[in-house]
């Protein structure tokens, strides 16, 4: 594809001049170098990345110390094994790495809906839509490079949890088992959950296209409605109705697949509880996508 310039009278001794500037398609590839740019020239996008793999550091360390504690202070109490083993489920290895990734969502959300909404309040949403006319495959951009980025951060994140909480595991002969599927399950489904979360957030930001709005929406859903509901479960445990609505919540049926969810009261299976959570995740992204393309930005 190639456009034609006219010179202007008097620019050569030969009247007009013809000039080939090449003009490349858009693909998806070149979307997503695009939104790869995009994301990383935003300052707001290196605090949240550094607070997530603090935040997750930080509670590693800080779950090893608690184990050490209490290590120490149950050395000279015999357990019964059922007592011992409901010990290990909470404070087990898994626990410790990855203890801070509920918070660490939170803070990707935070990322996944100012990576759309932040657009929308600086009007940049325009030149990209003009660049990419059917704004589906730029949106589809947003959530590749986000999803990606998310996962790499997340397992980062675990893997410099894993480094700083060994010695004190391995002093305590309670390192991570890799030949246990379980256990290494539970890692990688953080790794799942976090991504979900981001993608959530982006498209609640899709559709909401402000950031504040987007934020408190992703905070209530995984923050404030399970915490409500936990209080709940405590004092009416006892009625149904509360037990099976609250393992549908999507922060407590993605948190199944992780360390976490053997803390849970009727808690869905590991695989089904992340299908709900990805559910609820398709339906908001498509949602967001679908205005995305119909409204006027």
């Amino acid at each position: 594809m190639s456009a034609t310039v006219t010179a202007p009278a008097g620019g050569s001794a030969s009247g007009t001049t013809t000039e080939h500037t090449p003009v490349h398609n858009v693909t998806f590839f070149r979307l997503l170098r695009s939104e790869w740019i995009k994301l990383w020239t935003l300052r707001s996008t290196w605090w949240t990345l550094g607070s997530t793999v603090v935040i997750m550091a930080g509670f590693a360390l800080m779950m090893a110390v608690v184990v050490q504690f209490l290590t120490d202070q149950m050395s000279d109490v015999e357990m019964a094994p059922g007592e011992q083993a409901s010990m290990n489920s909470m404070l087990g290895a898994p626990t410790v790495i990855a203890g801070g990734y509920e918070f660490a969502g939170l803070v990707v959300a935070v990322l996944g809906a100012m990576v759309i909404t932040g657009e929308y309040s600086t009007g940049m949403i325009r030149s990209t839509f003009a660049a990419a006319p059917g704004r589906l495959g730029a949106f589809a951009a947003k959530a590749t490079v986000l999803a990606a980025v998310t996962a790499v951060l997340t397992t980062v994140s675990l893997g410099l949890g894993w480094l700083i909480s060994y010695p004190i595991l391995n002093a305590n002969d309670m390192t991570l088992d890799w030949s246990n599927g379980d256990d290494v399950r539970k890692l990688y489904g953080v790794v799942i959950y976090t991504v979900l979360v981001a993608l959530f957030a982006l498209g609640i930001g899709a559709l909401l296209r402000h950031t504040a709005g987007a934020i408190f929406t992703a905070v209530a859903v995984f923050l404030v409605i399970p915490f409500i509901f936990n209080i709940v479960v405590a004092f009416a445990s006892s009625l149904d109705w509360v037990l099976d609505v609250n393992k549908f919540l999507p922060s407590v049926a993605g948190s199944a697949i992780t360390p976490s969810g053997a803390q849970v009261p009727e808690v869905l299976d590991p695989w089904v509880g992340i299908s709900v959570l990805g559910a609820y995740t398709l339906v908001v992204v498509v949602a967001g996508a679908l205005r995305l393309k119909f409204d006027d930005a």
